[in-house]
């Protein structure tokens, strides 16, 4: 692993990131756990009960006065799913320390709020107040609502949910409604604790300088709990292939149909291995150049989009299109003859060099926002060499047409869904 990262405690872990292009610092603090049915609603819900109020700040009013204070800090949360473990990220950003008037460390006074909110949060007797509960719980069921209402969404769910059945990664990464509804003060109260004991931790400065003995002050934090099965988020089950292709038909109120095939991959894992994955797929369906998007959305018009993404680490593709019923079989099958063409290697140069190009692009790309970086190192703990977006720039540029082939001869159909309208036929 890179001397960049510094073990803080007991599987917590610092990684700064110096970054001058910016006149703020973000710090970032990520909990990794085991993707489970029971506890998917519970820890999704944590981060943002957490960074929504805390001992200190109990309400609202109080929590932005003191990000005021700090000189218009923002703070924020997310929920991830990586690989078969959750993400509960909580971040806070400031402006950097050579712009205040104060001779403390703003950046380190920042990171300190965050810290008492997670170590410090709004309970009493051992339960969350309901108050703050009821209040995330409604956002919770909101986002969840708002994704399955969404029918692209939906149906890129809906096929994870088939392709890994009774497996951590086809657990919802929010849980279900019903899940939601069910969480209590000391539900999650329990699941705040187990949280600080077994999840594994990297916390993740960005900036232009790191305050002196920081990841010191962090590790203070972590003397009292006593941290033991500790979650090995490197470990990720590969999308096994399948023996039979399963056919999923679903019909709703809709116009517009959805078409998704899920495939295996033969190349699976991190940077190392499976950056050939990366550039085959976006030659196959990533962009206006893609086989998909110029002969199946374009030249044939059998979908309104066709689009193709990897989640390598998992060795799973996806190919989800918007279509006509009548057209749903045709475009499955022109899929599939997009998909042989790639296997023989027949696709053009301007296509392999295109996407080489579009690649290094996105991945300079990362550099413009702190966000960006921070969501990059975050969601690569499982790589043995900790690369940048620019390191990853350079393995992509020497990848080959061959190489290109022979990820392409490893992706195998496993599952096609399709979302139709109530009124069509079953195709």
């Amino acid at each position: 692993m890179s001397d960049k990262i510094v073990s803080i405690a007991e599987g917590v872990e610092g990684l700064f990131i110096e970054n001058n292009r910016f006149n703020t610092t973000s710090i970032s603090y990520n909990f990794y756990l085991p993707m489970r049915e029971e506890t998917a609603a519970l820890n999704a819900l944590l981060p943002f009960v957490l960074t929504s109020c805390g001992k200190d700040y109990p309400d609202f009013s109080a929590l932005t006065l003191k990000l005021y204070k700090l000189y218009g800090a923002t703070i924020d949360a997310s929920v991830e799913k990586y690989g078969d473990c959750q993400l509960l990220s909580m971040r806070i950003s400031c402006i950097n320390d050579r712009f205040t008037f104060d001779s403390d460390s703003l950046v380190k006074s920042a990171s300190d709020m965050l810290l008492g909110l997670i170590f410090e949060p709004n309970v009493e007797n051992g339960a969350f107040l309901e108050d703050d509960l009821q209040r995330e719980k409604r956002k919770a069921i909101e986002h969840i609502k708002g994704e399955i209402a969404e029918k692209r969404i939906y149906a890129k769910n809906r096929i994870i949910g088939e392709m890994f059945k009774g497996e951590a990664y086809g657990i919802p990464k929010c849980g279900t409604v019903e899940q939601v509804e069910a969480i209590t003060g000391e539900t999650l109260y329990a699941a705040w604790q187990n949280m600080l004991k077994k999840a594994f931790v990297r916390v993740q400065v960005i900036g232009e300088a790191l305050p002196h003995k920081f990841f010191e002050g962090v590790a203070e934090r972590f003397e009292g709990i006593e941290r033991s099965g500790i979650t090995d988020c490197r470990l990720c089950k590969p999308t096994a292939p399948a023996n039979k292709v399963n056919t999923v038909f679903e019909k709703m109120d809709v116009k517009q149909g959805k078409l998704v095939m899920g495939f295996s991959s033969e190349m699976y894992g991190d940077d190392d291995i499976s950056l050939p994955l990366m550039v085959m797929c976006d030659i196959f369906g990533g962009a206006p150049y893609s086989r998909l998007f110029t002969n199946v959305r374009e030249k044939m018009s059998l979908c309104y989009y066709c689009a193709a993404s990897a989640i390598r680490y998992k060795g799973l593709l996806l190919v989800d299109s918007g279509v006509e019923w009548q057209n749903a079989d045709k475009a499955a099958n022109e899929i599939l003859n997009q998909l042989e063409i790639m296997q023989k290697g027949e696709f053009s140069d301007f296509e392999f060099e295109s996407s080489i190009k579009s690649i290094s692009d996105t991945l300079t790309g990362y550099y413009d926002s702190q966000s960006g970086i921070d969501m990059w190192y975050a969601l690569k703990v499982h790589n043995n060499e900790l690369y940048s977006p620019e390191d990853i720039l350079q393995k992509i540029k020497a990848i080959t047409r061959e190489d290109v082939i022979y990820a392409a001869k490893g992706v195998k159909l496993h599952t096609i869904y399709k979302l139709l309208p109530k009124e069509g036929p079953i195709c």
